[in-house]
């Protein structure tokens, strides 16, 4: 047996293998793997049970505190008092050294298949051990019907089913392996690979398994228009340029790996009839339907047709074009890897920069700066190695937990300072303090000031991150200034750089985006060239962004309301409530774009409004809200809504009721201070009956989502938000009785 060791340096993190490990740790992480494997397809969440048995053993601080203390007598006859010490004690030793809270971030099943090939493609050794754990994460999430999903719990799909089935051939799984066989019935019982989503195609493309006329084109020329066009692709959500940037570099090259015999196999597998004798041309904009949730306009067609006709045709001056489209292309690509310290902004653009990197100098040493930042995304729990959806969510959640922990009574966290003094110094370290050098040549937003999502290295600043960043250092400074070092607090000047950020990404709505201010018309969407996606092309206003963004300058003016920045943030706070209230739907809820759906959403709205001083009383909109959420209570005084809710952005109840839905529901019914206290006492002892008797809550189902229709981990939110809202019941229950 082998166990793994997580290695932690400001916020980075990555597993290795603990060769000195003892016999307990390794029987334990068996046992975990054994029971998830049993339960699969009941329970496709893993429980990240790996990383809670070295906290167990006390090795996420080099041995130390793995103790945790006992409740005090005097809290014992309060469930819910005794709960949050349990709750917090648990969760402390869940801590790393640097004061993060690291956890599973995957989720989505074509992350994988684009590190498998990239690693074949530039010839990047996968250590065995590594290899072990991702063929059984494939294994643990091959569905019944023997397909892939979009994500974990997704139903089967082409894009998961035939990207997933290479990566399996590629890791070293025959073809006459049972899964393997089960996997290609699915395929080819739909229509063979050849109906892969357009993201699927790509890598196939670069593997050598599709052709690449086969594809819609991927013009690089786009990049050398002038800015002022709208469908510049700099005006894009940066997500989804620094995807269709290298992209498009490739697709220029018609860069395609080396053909093997293995590969030569694949193509021999994955279709209906023989590769040679497959017409590529008629396969452009052709997709499985089990895999389409956008459906791209039939005008669309007129544009991809055009640029077909692009590349095929030569006119004098074409080579040189296509030459200036693949420096202008691969320019940005080195500016990218470079600003972000080889992370890059997602696992995606990470994969395909490295593919470019490779075909430009394989011997470079941007390739192996690529090499070395891999295993930032890759995560290990009982489902096996999986590629998370960025490099960590470190900096979110740690900002959250400070929040939540801080919401607790005095008397209940004084044995927990150390966690909070490290949280400080995570949030502290975290805050970017410099711009990207030319930032306006490479398209980028400002960023001193600013915090990420995941770590200061990672390089790509958020507004909303931003917002919690600097709400939870003020009150950490403000509610832990005889816990922090004095050396260590972050100054006035980076906390108002921070606020000036904040106001700088407000946009013309009056809401907020995620990294950078909306920069092209919504018609542009209709460009969306993906088939499983929503919403790609633009940074749009959020509701979450701007409730997080609104209560960083709600703190920040509190902090400081004489600071010379006092005028902007009032009329920014005054134009983005305006804005959320404008997006309220008419049942009074929010659709979250970000978390599991409409409670995420709500609670966002709510702890702007009350964080701005708003009331059921003064606000109709909060109290719509509030109403919305009670009218979804289930009998046993849980909520529990549906991933479903993303994709048909209609409210779906789950099977069951759920810890974080009902987290989210009772923290925002008692920020709202809630006047009938019967559903909220219903609330909190669904929470404290559903508590584990170590102080841990139960992983359930999915929580977070991107782009509509895609779902994504995160797992320390089974903790975070029980404690924030058993915290503030606890806290409005206690001025209900002073009354």
């Amino acid at each position: 047996m082998v166990v793994w060791r997580l290695n932690v340096s400001q916020g980075r993190q990555w597993w290795t293998v603990d060769h000195a490990a003892d016999s307990a740790v390794e029987a334990e992480f068996e046992q975990a793997r054994d029971v998830y494997h049993e339960k699969r397809y009941q329970k496709k969440h893993s429980s990240d049970q790996l990383l809670r048995i070295l906290a167990g053993h006390g090795l996420l601080r080099n041995g130390t505190e793995g103790q945790r203390p006992e409740v005090p007598d005097q809290l014992k006859d309060d469930p819910v008092s005794s709960s949050l010490h349990k709750a917090v004690a648990y969760y402390a030793t869940l801590q790393t050294e640097d004061g993060h809270w690291s956890g599973d971030y995957g989720g989505p099943m074509f992350l994988m298949p684009g590190f498998v090939i990239a690693t074949y493609v530039t010839r990047t050794p996968i250590d065995s051990h590594v290899k072990t754990e991702m063929i059984r994460y494939l294994r643990n999430h091959q569905n019944e019907d023997g397909g892939f999903g979009l994500h974990i719990e997704h139903h089967s799909t082409m894009f998961g089913t035939a990207t997933n089935y290479i990566s399996m051939r590629l890791l070293g799984v025959e073809a006459d392996d049972p899964q393997s066989i089960k996997a290609r019935q699915w395929i080819l019982g739909n229509g063979g690979a050849k109906g892969c989503a357009s993201w699927g195609k790509f890598w196939m493309c670069v593997l050598g398994v599709y052709d690449w006329d086969g594809i819609d084109p991927i013009t690089p020329e786009f990049w050398l228009l002038p800015y002022a066009l709208p469908v510049h692709p700099a005006r894009f959500w940066c997500h989804c340029r620094a995807v269709y940037l290298p992209m498009s570099h490739l697709y220029g090259l018609r860069a395609t790996g080396e053909i093997t015999p293995l590969v030569e196999q694949i193509r021999s597998e994955i279709y209906t009839q023989p590769y040679e004798d497959i017409n590529w041309g008629k396969l452009r904009g052709h997709c499985c339907p089990k895999d389409v949730y956008s459906i791209r306009p039939r005008l669309q067609r007129l544009v991809w047709d055009a640029l077909t006709m692009y590349e095929k045709i030569w006119f004098p001056g074409k080579d040189w074009l296509r030459r200036q489209a693949l420096k202008e292309t691969l320019l940005l690509i080195k500016a990218e890897d470079e600003s972000t310290n080889y992370i890059d902004i997602g696992p995606v653009n990470k994969t395909i920069d490295f593919i470019c990197q490779w075909f430009d100098d394989p011997n470079s040493e941007a390739v192996a700066k690529h090499r070395d930042r891999l295993k930032d995304y890759l995560w290990l729990a009982e489902d096996g190695m999986k590629m998370q959806g960025y490099n960590g969510s470190q900096l979110w959640d740690t900002a959250f937990s400070a929040q939540a922990i801080l919401s607790i009574d005095r008397p209940i966290i004084e044995p927990f300072v150390k966690t909070l003094s490290r949280a400080h110094d995570y949030v502290e370290i975290t805050q970017v303090l410099e711009d990207v050098p030319n930032k306006e040549r490479y398209y980028r937003h400002a960023s001193y000031g600013a915090w990420p999502f995941s770590t200061r290295h990672h390089g790509w600043p958020i507004a909303d991150c931003t917002g919690e960043g600097l709400a939870a250092a003020l009150m950490l400074q403000a509610g832990t200034s005889s816990w922090v070092p004095k050396k260590t607090l972050i100054t006035e000047e980076r906390l108002q750089a921070a606020a000036q950020m904040i106001l700088g990404y407000q946009n013309k709505d009056g809401g907020w985006a995620t990294y950078e201010l909306t920069r092209a018309p919504a018609w542009v969407e209709f460009l969306n060239p993906s088939e499983v996606f929503g919403d790609i092309m633009i940074d749009y206003s959020y509701v979450e962004c701007s409730s997080s963004a609104l209560k960083g300058l709600g703190e920040f003016r509190q902090a400081y309301p004489n600071s010379p920045l006092r005028p902007s943030i009032d009329t920014a706070i005054a134009r983005g409530l305006t804005y959320i209230e404008s997006i309220q739907r008419d049942d009074g809820s929010w659709y979250g774009s970000w978390g599991v759906c409409f409670l995420y959403a709500i609670w966002f709205a709510v702890d702007a409004y009350t964080s701005m001083g708003l009331t059921l009383e003064s606000s109709p909109s909060m109290r719509r809200a509030c109403q919305f959420v009670l009218g979804k209570q289930r009998d046993d005084g849980s909520w529990g809504e549906s991933y479903i809710s993303s994709e048909t952005k209609v409210y779906t109840q789950s099977k069951n009721g759920l810890v974080v839905s009902t987290a989210w529901a009772l923290l925002l019914l008692s920020l709202a201070k809630w006047p009938e206290r019967e559903p909220l006492e219903r609330a909190a002892r669904f929470l404290t009956d559903s508590q584990d008797e170590n102080g841990d809550w139960p992983q359930q189902t999915i929580a977070g989502v991107f782009n509509k229709n895609c779902m994504i981990s995160y797992s320390q939110y089974r903790n975070i938000f029980p404690i924030w809202a058993l915290a503030q019941y606890h806290s409005y229950r206690k001025a209900c009785q002073q009354q």
